[in-house]
This record gives C-alpha cells, structure tokens and sequence, in this order.
C-alpha cells in the first residue's frame, strides 16, 4: 500500500494548521454580495434530512471516500446538533477514516441549469452568462461508529418512521417477522457526526434584477418537475433590489 502524501500549507501559522487538522474547508463559499446566505442553517438542515440523502466524505489511507445515505438529524444532540446514519458493513469507508479530520456531510435539495436567455438583461445589453441554481447544507463534525445492535434497530425504527409517515398505508418494523430487521441491522454500521460547523447556501437568482428573476422562474417553470421545484424555491426568495 502506497504511504499516504500530505499537502504541505502554503502558510504555517496556527489558523492553517488547525485547517489542516479539521479539514480544508471552513465553509460554504459565499460571494461578497451575500445574497445566497441562508440564516437558518439547522432548520434547512432538518428540511431536507426529510426530503434527501446525504453524501458523506471522509478522508482514509486512500484518500477521500464517499457514501450517499439517508440521514436523521437531532439538532439537540451538541452545540450544533449531529447527524445519525448507516452504511454496509461491507463498505470499506467505515473502516478507513482519519478520526484526527473532519467529515463532511452533504445535503443537496433541489437544483437547475439557467439561461441567460430567460434574462430582461439579455434583451437590455447581451451582456450575461448561464449560472446554475441550487440549495445545499454542508455539515462537518467527528464521526463516531455505532456497532450496538439496540443502537442500529432504534436507528433504522426512527428512520423507517421519518420516511413512511406520509404514505397511505406505511410500512413498520414490525411489520417484518420477529427477528428479522434484528438479523439484517447485523450487516450495517451505524455512524454519528457531531457536527462542529454547518453552513448552508441557497443560490436561487437572489442577485438578479427583478425583471431577470421573474423571467427565470417563468422559464423553470415550463421545465421538469425538478426545475419546477427550483421555481418553487425561488419563490420563496427576493431578487435584487
């Protein structure tokens, strides 16, 4: 196995080396005008625990690994909450992360190409490019292994809930035979973020002109069922005044 490299900072003061111990990212990127920026990043966070799985990086021996998994978020667990999840115990990322650097879990709602030809600008000046709308929480933290089966059954027992709750005729744990989720929580590990920083960015056109962003939801709306969601997003938004 070849020995893992380490990038060496291009500056060593304190505030780089605790970077390079947490991860290398401090936080979402936001541009300077920022339109983007969410207030309430736990409450985005809770939202689309509900709607969306997570992607979990985490850095091993290797390099980075990721796993896309459902998530279950308690924001009264720690300073800023933690995040609950499995993966199969097969999966060699659970075996094979630095516990000295952060994780990061990933939660993306929805998102949408835009084009320019939706803007009152284009008509004005010509003087515009294509962008992409998008919502996304970024949440780093410790991870922690959960190998207790009491620990995997409750895990899986609140998830089924969270997901089953608005169908019809949801389907319950105890549905299965006795035993059975017992035996099958035997080849998943559970894992815990503790989430240290979280920063959430909604990019929904909140930096055009009124006119420009009108046309855009106009323009989503006539799209998929997914552009039509970011729409929706929009909506909720305002643009530049």
């Amino acid at each position: 196995m070849s020995p893992r490299r380490t990038l060496q900072p291009a500056q060593t003061n304190g505030a780089t080396e605790v970077s390079a111990r947490r991860g290398s990212v401090a936080c979402v990127y936001q541009p300077a005008h920022n339109r983007f920026a969410v207030a309430d990043a736990p409450a985005l966070l809770a939202e689309l625990c509900t709607r969306v799985p997570a992607t979990l990086v985490t850095l091993g021996r290797d390099g980075l690994r990721a796993s896309i998994l459902p998530m279950l978020y308690d924001p009264q667990d720690g300073e800023h909450g933690t995040l609950s999840g499995h993966i199969a115990r097969p999966n060699p990322q659970w075996r094979d992360f630095d516990p000295a650097v952060e994780a990061l879990a990933i939660l993306d709602g929805p998102d949408a190409y835009v084009t320019p030809a939706w803007y009152e600008e284009k008509r004005l000046t010509g003087k515009v490019v294509p962008t992409w709308n998008y919502v996304t929480v970024q949440a780093h933290g410790s991870l922690t292994l959960r190998h207790d089966p009491e620990w995997l059954v409750a895990h899986v027992r609140r998830l089924v809930e969270r997901h089953e709750a608005s169908r019809d005729e949801p389907w319950s744990v105890d549905d299965a035979p006795a035993g059975y989720v017992e035996t099958q929580a035997r080849a998943i590990v559970g894992l815990e973020l503790r989430i240290s920083r979280l920063a959430a960015k909604r990019k929904l056109s909140q930096n055009r002109s009124a006119a420009d962003f009108d046309g855009v939801i106009d323009g989503l709306n006539t799209g998929t069922p997914l552009e039509q969601s970011v729409a929706d997003e929009m909506r909720t938004e305002s643009p530049r005044r």
